[in-house]
């Protein structure tokens, strides 16, 4: 093989570096997201890669996605409270807006120290929820950053932990189940105090000798469609448009849910003494 020409090396060094940075500021907190309450508990450092919320007794914080989003791989690295977080929760979900709001939701609720932490999974279609799952997890998720994500398409909605799938949400509506499709919806955090029902059934209360509480964010990364003025801009070759569980996520998703599954809406016939809802026959 002929070597590089001086000229040549140092173009394709070039394009390198630009590809790098161009992957650098696609996750960059300034120019993807908005501080939207918490009246400066909420931070973003480290020249954007980087982002904070904080509780105290006066006050948690959030904040938002600038842009909308219909379908996508959604992926945020979190680390959670650390220490006793009981009565805290962290939210991490997608909403529209209105009476009959889309959301889907990741919920981190807190715990006393020593004590596994709760995920709180839900689907709202059109103002609907009621669509619980509940985890814990195998690591403790406030001695380092892992990865969230969300996979929305028009099938199907996969919740995963550092890419091993949680929950599968199939669209249901053949079964006469609203489906979250038409509405744009943006990414929101927030951090706040719930200890009337997070921990243990609201039997134990946050602590407030151990705020400020705070929960660390990084590496944000939105493979999906940009909604904007009416018009949605994303690359229709997209694998995640058509992504579905292959037989190796279908057995971690089996895994998790027979290990780690606290709690199933599908499971619950006590809830409903009716019928469990229709698209738990997908389930």
């Amino acid at each position: 093989m002929a070597p590089f020409s001086s000229n040549a090396l140092n173009l394709l060094l070039a394009l390198v570096f630009a590809g790098s940075l161009m992957a650098a500021s696609a996750g960059n907190f300034h120019s993807d997201f908005d501080i939207t309450w918490g009246d400066g508990r909420g931070k973003i450092l480290n020249d954007g890669d980087l982002l904070t919320l904080s509780l105290d007794k006066a006050s948690g914080s959030g904040f938002r996605s600038k842009n909308e989003y219909l379908f996508g791989k959604i992926d945020m690295q979190l680390k959670l409270v650390p220490g006793n977080s009981a009565g805290t929760v962290t939210a991490y979900y997608l909403s529209s807006k209105g009476s009959t709001w889309d959301e889907i939701d990741f919920e981190f609720l807190g715990n006393l120290s020593g004590q596994p932490y709760t995920i709180h999974t839900n689907v709202f279609a059109q103002g609907k929820g009621n669509r619980e799952q509940q985890f814990h997890l195998w690591f403790d998720p406030t001695e380092d950053f892992h990865t969230y994500s969300i996979l929305w398409n028009s099938r199907r909605i996969i919740f995963s932990v550092d890419g091993t799938p949680l929950r599968e949400f199939k669209n249901a509506e053949s079964l006469g189940v609203p489906f979250p499709k038409n509405q744009p919806m943006r990414i929101y955090s927030s951090l706040w105090n719930a200890d009337d029902w997070a921990t243990q059934g609201g039997r134990v209360k946050t602590d407030w000798s151990n705020a400020p509480f705070t929960a660390s964010y990084r590496k944000f990364n939105a493979n999906a469609c940009i909604k904007s003025s009416g018009a949605s801009s994303c690359d229709p070759k997209s694998s995640w448009l058509m992504e579905e569980l292959d037989e190796t996520n279908q057995n971690k998703l089996k895994w998790v849910q027979e290990n780690y599954m606290i709690y199933n809406y599908c499971t619950d016939t006590q809830r409903f003494p009716q019928g469990l809802p229709p698209e738990c026959q997908l389930s």
